[in-house]
């Protein structure tokens, strides 16, 4: 299901992939229009799944730093207005999600997209973000 939720370069938002076609992708927004709209290939499509946050150590799936702040949050919308926070509160909101978040490669724009696309897929009632792990230690055992 994951892999299926998209970030397509200059359109804001986040998108479902619906279907492929002969030389594009048919996607559907996440948001309360859910128009459905064709990508192609000369965008920059990417999966949610690919994406990954800086650390001090190795990288943070950004899956897993969506189910910390879905705990955080206890599954509800971020508490924080990102439109509003200043640069200072958006990064001692984001150590309370992901501690040792590397301040100096993680820049503020980057906490507004993360809590912004948290917002859309906590709406769209997407919520299950640690799922695919749980998946991976049941087909292990």
């Amino acid at each position: 299901m994951k892999q299926t939720i998209l970030s397509i370069s200059g359109k804001p938002g986040l998108f479902k992939l619906v279907t492929r076609g002969k030389n594009n992708l048919i996607v559907e927004a996440l948001d309360a229009t859910h128009k459905r709209i064709p990508a192609f290939g000369s965008e920059r499509i990417t999966s949610l799944t690919d994406i990954a946050m800086f650390t001090d150590g190795e990288d943070v799936p950004l899956m897993k730093v969506f189910a910390s702040l879905s705990d955080l949050e206890g599954g509800k919308v971020s508490s924080l207005n990102y439109k509003k926070a200043t640069p200072q509160e958006l990064k001692e909101y984001f150590t309370k999600v992901l501690p040792n978040w590397d301040q100096d490669r993680v820049q503020s724009s980057h906490i507004k997209k993360l809590l912004q696309w948290y917002n859309i897929l906590i709406e769209a009632g997407i919520t299950d973000f640690d799922n695919e792990e749980e998946e991976e230690a049941k087909s292990e055992e």
